[in-house]
């Protein structure tokens, strides 16, 4: 567990940033992209918590959160130095965890019959604020991976996330008597 003693090092003053390894890159390198949107997510996340969602929504995302801070760690240190720096890494059972939470939910909510738009409930709508995100962080990551080593199960877990957002955020316009907002694709 780090113990932050400063909050403030001057080291990024340069414009780099130093990975889990220790390696100094710059801040706007591909891999500081990806796990600063990473970072993002979990804000939204937070964000959508603070609305006061159902106390089961509530504890999936915190665990959400949790995960995101797992798959940051696996994403802030290189593949080629996780032997000599370990770091919680993302898991198959992660994601399996979530495709049951989007299988349990979804079976509650019935099939789709058209493509939504963003809203609804307040909840609902820091849900898709969340939801869209992770598909950058998704984007982020895939960026990455087209140039150095990722472990699969990130890109992964992120795909599945965005699912899960998604119909939890379904569930809480339907929890709350809240319609969701069909596409018109005739307009």
């Amino acid at each position: 567990m780090p113990k932050l003693t400063k909050i403030y090092t001057r080291g990024g003053d340069d414009g780099t940033t130093a990975l889990g390894s220790g390696q100094r890159v710059k801040k706007h390198s591909a891999r500081v992209e990806a796990f600063g949107a990473v970072d993002e997510l979990n804000c939204a996340i937070g964000l959508a918590v603070s609305c006061g969602p159902e106390p089961v929504t509530a504890r999936a995302l915190r665990e959400m959160q949790n995960e995101l801070f797992h798959l940051g760690a696996d994403l802030c240190v290189p593949e080629d130095d996780k032997e000599r720096t370990p770091v919680p890494r993302m898991e198959q059972r992660h994601v399996d965890s979530l495709e049951q939470l989007v299988d349990r939910l979804a079976e509650e909510l019935g099939p789709l019959e058209n493509f939504l738009l963003p809203g609804g409930s307040h909840c609902a709508a820091h849900l898709h604020v969340a939801r869209a995100a992770c598909r950058r962080a998704e984007r982020d990551v895939v960026a990455l991976a087209e140039t150095e080593a990722v472990n699969p199960m990130i890109l992964k877990y992120l795909n599945r996330l965005s699912d899960a957002l998604f119909v939890m955020a379904r569930q809480e316009n339907r929890r709350r008597g809240v319609p969701d907002i069909t596409w018109d694709s005739r307009k």
